[in-house]
């Protein structure tokens, strides 16, 4: 890995094989002198990923009905340990630009499934899937947010029941770059 200049004093460069990676002014390449480089969050990665190997029922979860948080299982990626498996949530660690995906399967025919991403107590997109002849169809959506830290991201269960084996329901998010 080098550090050069692009021309006689412009903002350093930080060379890897054959990509071009631009660096902040005043700060060189990744663990040298003067911090991180562009867009590597300053107290390290963010990453997860997340699944359900069971169906959610949240009439015979939650005990009364309602709709409720969805939780996932298992966690195949948790990179700065921001996903929180016990509440099915991420919890922002640094300021910055994330991005969100979820994907959930409905269990029966005749049902709507609706799902919402929420920020802390707000929904911010939802999805749904309705077609009453067919049984296993899909919910899908995807944001962009600014988050703060201890902004909590998470799912919730609106109507109906997920499919939950074979691992059809998914969440996931990253961090695009620190604010």
């Amino acid at each position: 890995m080098r550090v050069g200049r692009a021309q006689e004093g412009s903002e350093p460069v930080l060379l890897e094989g054959e990509c071009l990676v631009v660096c902040e002014p005043g700060r060189a390449a990744a663990g040298g002198p003067g911090g991180a480089a562009l867009g590597e969050a300053p107290h390290g990665r963010v990453a997860f990923a997340a699944v359900r190997s069971h169906h959610h029922e949240p009439a015979g979860e939650t005990g009364n009905g309602t709709s409720g948080a969805i939780y996932f299982d298992q966690v195949l990626v948790n990179e700065g340990g921001g996903f929180d498996r016990a509440s099915g949530s991420f919890v922002a660690p640094v300021r910055g630009v994330y991005s969100f995906r979820f994907h959930v399967v409905k269990v029966y025919n005749r049902q709507t499934v609706q799902v919402s991403l929420m920020l802390n107590t707000w929904p911010v997109v939802s999805a749904f899937a309705n077609d009453p002849d067919v049984t296993r169809e899909a919910a899908t959506s995807s944001v962009l947010l600014p988050l703060d830290p201890g902004d909590r991201v998470s799912l919730r269960l609106r109507r109906g029941n997920l499919l939950g084996g074979w691992k059809y329901s998914s969440f996931s998010g990253f961090l695009i770059f620190p604010l």
